[in-house]
């Protein structure tokens, strides 16, 4: 039969797929040898069927038998790397929310402050923002139920639902001696995977904060708006992808073509050689061969480190920040059947445009900025990276573990921001650190929550 699949790149914190294709069975042709195996492997399986039927008739309490045999499948996966794992049905519907970046909702980022939700922003032009709910507004109410008592996770799911749909806030806003009671009925909300504004009144700087559906669509907005805005004194782009964990490969491809003319972008190798795909650059360069910096980090994995390596190959931008996570590895999202939820496993690697792999090595930058960190965060500021993390798939050479991390969170203190203004503006041009402009020769190839 043949199986529709998705495509992912994940970090080790997030995870999420929507771009289908199809598979097609394999044909097998058994030997003795595989015969041989395969009844070694049915042994094996009777010795599951009798230990699963023990620990159902004999367990302290009756066990779920379908809760045993997700269990046995979820330790099937977790066992082969750090990425593959089973999804029950809900995480598998959150998943899919997850990277359409698209759900019926209210349209407000928020965060959990002493048990209360608190509104970190509104989003523009929804039910949220239509409505005047405000930064700082304290939610203790959806509909008659406390708040207080509730995950992040649980506030938000109630928070969500059907397009068209009423739900009734509670809020207290400072200054406002009696709560204020809204009732908001819920649209289709997009996450913004992208932000963007002037820096320095001649540059754009682009902040990309995951690769969900959404994010090549907000980038070509934020580049035509950006460009519309400073006019001909644009001196640049900053591409900001510090902290950003990656999510779908096609969004990773499409983001990279946006400022490429031509040449390969990644290539993904699986288990077999036929099944090697690799993706390419069309003309056309939305910045039209502006000077482009990249910032990563040690937060920066997967999708985040296929764009930056693309357009480091080919000499298109300067990377600047720590070295990146270093997940090199593609899973591939298994649909299981109504109600069974998924597999997410783990099915190729991707290569740079140079073949280079960075699994457990991570992208270097081409200058290494080192953020000022207050003491009191030093001690959680660097992130150990994919060689650290148990089970993950080894590579040839030299692993590497983990780098800054760490974002300032008021930009006059960015020093990593500021040296790349000051690349842009020519402060600091030196022949190894001078931003790229245009697509220079193909590369030489050995092959928060929002509801």
């Amino acid at each position: 039969m043949m199986r529709k699949t998705s495509v992912i790149l994940l970090s080790a914190a997030t995870g999420a797929a929507l771009t289908l294709f199809v598979t097609q069975p394999r044909s097998v042709l058994m030997g003795s040898s595989a015969r041989a195996a395969t009844s070694d492997t049915y042994r094996q399986l009777n010795l599951f069927g009798d230990v699963f039927e023990r620990v159902r008739s004999d367990y302290v309490e009756k066990p779920d038998d379908s809760k045993l045999v997700e269990s046995a499948i979820s330790g099937m996966l977790t066992g082969l790397d750090p990425h593959s794992s089973y999804m029950d049905a809900k995480s598998f519907r959150d998943m899919q929310v997850q990277t359409r970046g698209e759900f019926g909702g209210l349209g407000i980022e928020v965060t959990m402050e002493d048990g209360l939700i608190k509104v970190v922003s509104p989003i523009d032009d929804t039910p949220a923002s239509k409505a005047g709910i405000m930064a700082n507004d304290i939610i203790t109410n959806l509909d008659d139920e406390a708040v207080q008592g509730l995950t992040l996770n649980q506030a938000v799911e109630k928070m969500r639902g059907p397009v068209n749909t009423k739900i009734r806030l509670k809020i207290i806003r400072k200054g406002q001696d009696v709560p204020i009671e809204v009732t908001l009925v819920r649209d289709n909300i997009r996450v913004r995977s992208v932000r963007a504004r002037v820096e320095q009144d001649d540059i754009a700087y682009i902040r990309v904060t995951t690769f969900n559906e959404q994010t090549t669509e907000g980038l070509k907005r934020e580049i035509g708006n950006l460009s519309n805005q400073i006019g001909d004194k644009l001196k640049g782009y900053i591409i900001d992808l510090r902290n950003n964990p990656g999510g779908l490969l096609e969004e990773a491809v499409t983001v990279s073509d946006a400022f490429l003319e031509r040449g390969e972008i990644v290539s993904t190798r699986g288990r077999n050689a036929e099944e090697t795909q690799r993706r390419a650059a069309h003309s056309g360069d939305l910045t039209k061969g502006k000077p482009i910096i990249v910032l990563v980090n040690g937060g920066s994995a997967s999708a985040s480190e296929i764009v930056a390596g693309a357009l480091q190959d080919h000499k298109r931008a300067t990377l600047v920040g720590t070295r990146s996570f270093g997940k090199g590895s593609v899973q591939t999202i298994i649909p299981l059947g109504s109600g069974n939820g998924a597999l997410r496993l783990t099915t190729a690697r991707y290569f740079t445009p140079s073949g280079k792999s960075i699994q457990a090595k991570g992208i270097v930058p081409d200058i290494e900025v080192l953020q000022d960190v207050p003491d009191e965060l030093k001690a959680r500021t660097d992130t150990k990276g994919e060689a650290s993390l148990r089970g993950h798939l080894k590579t040839d050479g030299d692993e590497k573990t983990g780098s800054q991390s760490y974002v300032p969170p008021d930009a006059k203190d960015d020093k990593a921001l500021k040296t790349a203004a000051d690349l842009l503006h020519g402060i600091k041009s030196t022949a190894s650190s001078a931003p790229a402009t245009g697509d220079k020769a193909a590369v030489d190839k050995p092959a928060k929550a929002a509801n």
